[in-house]
């Protein structure tokens, strides 16, 4: 177990809950992760699932999965599974799942009880009269006519409420509190509201169901949670969270902390804009790779451990702070790098015709997957007599200080022979097509004799090479904060995806799994697809360039 003298000081969450247990306030640490099934999680999530699953981890304690399932009009299970697939893939595993409808019954009966102390009343304002009412930061509010019901008129209208004898919206159930608190989420804040939503879990058994700020506190101390972390904007919310604890006759009252939220450069992280995305068509789905939905990081190639590294170095603190989304890039590319098996691809092929080399004759050349890791094993490439390479490799005339394939120069191509080249082919418009060049047959794995060669450039070839689309992801918006603009959807990248139909790549992929991810040589990370790559249709998307492009 930690202890609090080992543990970085910048984490004052760390910090706390080691304080707890040395003061024996608690036997055990007890976290949870909250989220409303009304969308799939993104990469902010995930700072809160790895904050919440690895401080439980750290200190020998527990953590629950919760779904906050009290809005029934934009939950569904697809929204379910997903997210305890992303928890999972994420490398966590909780001690129990529980959903805050298992506590319907329960929440009821501490209304009933705020009811019966004087501390709740049914309120019928509608909802500008409530906002009317409610005042300002500088304008305290005014009570409602209703506040004064008595217990008896509160209690029945509060049954009738639940037996469903009165239309949605026509009253609330509300705490009494103070219409001049200078907090305003403490001027009387609604508990319960009438709807008659089908739930995803409950069905029809209900037609109320109570507000989140009643409820979360409530799941909270019924499962005994110690710490409940939350980010910055519940910060106002925690004085309710104590008032309603500090109401009811219950045991546990966990200790509310805030954090800052996730703000990445270059990206959204609303529920409300993701799915804005998903609906008007900007992006294929909640999966898309250009999403920092957990699906769509995952579909891109990214790993849970990368994932898990960016939240650990984002670190945890008080004050909200812009993240450049070149930290998470970083932590992929130094992840990919260690565990990515190499290959070679292709992009925009240009044919070169090795006229001195044997007609029939085929090599089997052993590459290393990994260079840096003999252990990951090597694998057969194909060579023959007309190979691809990219058109950017070979340059008519050559800009200052170019290293790669011109007329009458030599290359190395990448794990083979040294090339020079001899012929230019054009088609009518003058566009290079092919070139005809010869190689060195005393250059496989050795070093030409009297001439030193700078350009190693990387080849599949043309009859063993495999057809390919590529899917060239970039960032989804040209802006550092999209939010900031007048409407985000203006900030989107023109050129977040350009798809390459006609790629090559070494045969060696045509047993590749969908969702392995590899350094396509001297062009980036790319992952196999997992939605529309098949036997007969290699689709790779681009996790990310080999180096910032961005900079």
């Amino acid at each position: 177990m930690s202890t609090i003298e080992n543990l970085p000081a910048t984490n004052f969450i760390r910090q706390i809950v080691a304080k707890d247990l040395a003061e024996n306030k608690h036997n055990k640490v007890i976290t949870r992760f909250p989220p409303e099934p009304n969308g799939f999680l993104h990469i902010g999530h995930a700072k809160s699932i790895c904050l919440n699953f690895g401080i439980a981890s750290e200190f020998s304690g527990l953590c629950n999965l919760r779904f906050d399932d009290t809005n029934p009009e934009k939950e569904s299970i697809e929204y379910v599974h997903a997210i305890e697939k992303d928890v999972h893939w994420l490398g966590f595993k909780w001690a129990e799942l529980r959903h805050s409808s298992d506590y319907f019954e329960q929440l009821y009966d501490f209304a009933v009880e705020l009811i019966e102390k004087g501390l709740a009343y049914v309120d019928s304002l509608n909802a500008e009269q409530m906002r009317e009412y409610r005042g300002s930061l500088t304008k305290p509010g005014k009570e409602s006519p209703d506040r004064h019901r008595s217990i008896a008129e509160n209690l029945d209208l509060f049954t009738r409420m639940r037996a469903g004898e009165f239309s949605d919206g026509q009253y609330l159930l509300r705490a009494k509190i103070d219409m001049a608190a200078s907090n305003i989420n403490m001027r009387d804040p609604a508990l319960y509201r009438i709807r008659r939503v089908h739930h995803q879990r409950t069905g029809d058994a209900w037609c109320i169901y109570p507000m989140y700020d009643y409820t979360h506190c409530i799941s909270d101390a019924l499962e005994g949670i110690t710490h409940s972390l939350c980010t910055l904007e519940f910060a106002d919310h925690r004085p309710l969270y104590d008032w309603i604890l500090d109401n009811i006759s219950i045991d546990c009252h966990p200790l509310q902390i805030e954090f800052s939220r996730l703000e990445l450069e270059y990206t959204i992280v609303s529920k409300r804009k993701l799915n804005q995305l998903v609906v008007e068509g900007h992006v294929s789905g909640w999966d898309d790779p250009r999403m920092p939905t957990i699906a769509g990081l995952r579909r891109a190639g990214f790993t849970p451990a990368a994932i898990r590294d960016f939240c650990e170095r984002i670190g945890v603190t008080k004050k909200d702070a812009w993240i450049e989304m070149s930290v998470l890039e970083s932590c992929i590319r130094e992840d990919l790098n260690n565990t990515a098996f190499r290959a070679m691809a292709v992009l925009e092929p240009l044919k070169v015709v090795l006229e001195n080399y044997p007609e029939a004759q085929v090599e089997q050349l052993e590459m290393s997957n990994h260079p840096q890791d003999e252990t990951q094993g090597k694998r057969i490439v194909p060579f023959a007599k007309v190979v691809y390479i990219e058109q950017d490799d070979f340059a008519d005339i050559p800009p200052p200080k170019y290293k790669r394939l011109i007329e009458g120069g030599e290359v190395r191509l990448r794990g083979a022979y040294v090339i020079k080249c001899n012929e230019i082919i054009k088609d009518a418009e003058g566009k290079v097509i092919e070139l005809r060049c010869t190689y060195d047959e005393n250059t496989l794995g050795k070093k030409p004799e009297g001439r030193k060669v700078k350009g190693v450039i990387h080849w599949v070839a043309a009859e063993h090479a495999l057809d390919a689309e590529v899917r060239l992801y970039d960032r989804l918006f040209n802006v550092a904060n999209p939010s900031a603009e007048e409407n985000f959807c203006d900030a989107l990248n023109p050129n977040s995806l350009e798809v390459v139909t006609d790629a090559k790549v070494e045969s060696s992929l045509a047993k590749a799994e969908l969702g392995s991810r590899f350094q396509f040589e001297r062009v980036g990370y790319f992952c196999l697809d997992t939605k529309d790559s098949s036997a007969s249709k290699l689709v790779f998307n681009r996790t990310v360039t080999l180096r910032d492009t961005w900079v």
